[in-house]
């Protein structure tokens, strides 16, 4: 059984901002589109040279690709998000492979640990989608002790997945935060992390969706990816018809297949953040 732990709700003007971020993670299921993703957390794993025993936390951990990547390192893994249902799809398949993980329910921006209670903290396409960027990296920043390392993966603003935000903020109003895509920058990430950071490593990767069809990829991310879920749902049907339109557009331009299927590849900044 995992321990729940629940924060006191935020009380600034980004209260509502997190509470209809947390509802479009919600919706869908986006563990059917974040499992394709593994394979960037084991990526980020060998990057930041985790060693057995080290405390690890996943933060934003999703349905847990960088937490099962950690735990299938020996490490003592504790994986948090917002949204239950992802933290219940991570502890599935952590019990199919026999990991021992610890999930708790927490927000990134008030985690609920002690100072210095990890030696390395993690996260993978999570904490750019928090609403207050800067309280998410001091928040991190805490947990994480001195000399430990942070490492983070992040869509890049010019990626396939940074255009269809772009996207969707055509359609629906964007929320009044800083762009999520931001912190896919080695700029907004010196800013955030520099003053605690002895040294900031970054590498700029690609991670390539592959699907039967390029319709098939836009009605997989439709049905399940909560942020596009929850614009077709807010649209009526003929800008739901021009939405589709435009993200299959996308999709042709980025499709590096001739041969019916979509391989179509998405730029990510990793970043391994060392601590003074």
């Amino acid at each position: 059984m995992s321990a729940v732990l629940r924060s006191t709700a935020p009380t600034s003007d980004l209260a509502a901002i997190k509470a209809r971020q947390q509802a479009a993670w919600s919706t869908g299921n986006y563990a059917v589109v974040g499992t394709t993703l593994q394979i960037v957390g084991e990526t980020l794993c060998e990057s930041l040279d985790l060693r057995s025993g080290e405390r690890v936390l996943d933060v934003a951990a999703g349905n847990g690709n960088a937490t099962l990547a950690a735990a299938r390192r020996w490490c003592d893994v504790t994986s948090t998000d917002y949204v239950p249902a992802l933290l219940e799809s991570g502890r599935r398949r952590a019990d199919a492979e026999g990991l021992a993980v610890r999930f708790l329910e927490a927000d990134a921006e008030r985690l609920p640990f002690e100072d210095a209670s990890f030696d390395v903290v993690v996260s993978v396409f999570g904490v750019m989608f928090t609403a207050d960027h800067a309280r998410t990296a001091a928040e991190m920043t805490r947990v994480c002790r001195p000399g430990g390392r942070i490492g983070l993966v992040n869509w890049t603003p010019d990626s396939f997945v940074g255009q269809i935000f772009k996207i969707i903020g055509t359609y629906v109003p964007a929320p009044a935060i800083a762009s999520p895509a931001s912190w896919g920058t080695v700029e907004k990430l010196v800013k955030l992390f520099a003053p605690a950071a002895h040294r900031i490593r970054t590498e700029r990767k690609a991670f390539v969706f592959r699907y039967r069809s390029p319709e098939h990829l836009l009605e997989v991310m439709r049905t399940y990816y909560g942020p596009m879920n929850k614009t077709f749902a807010a649209l009526d049907s003929a800008r739901q018809a021009a939405f589709a339109a435009d993200l299959l557009a996308l999709i042709g331009h980025r499709n590096l297949a001739k041969d019916g299927t979509a391989v179509v590849p998405s730029d990510y900044l990793e970043a391994v953040i060392e601590r003074v």
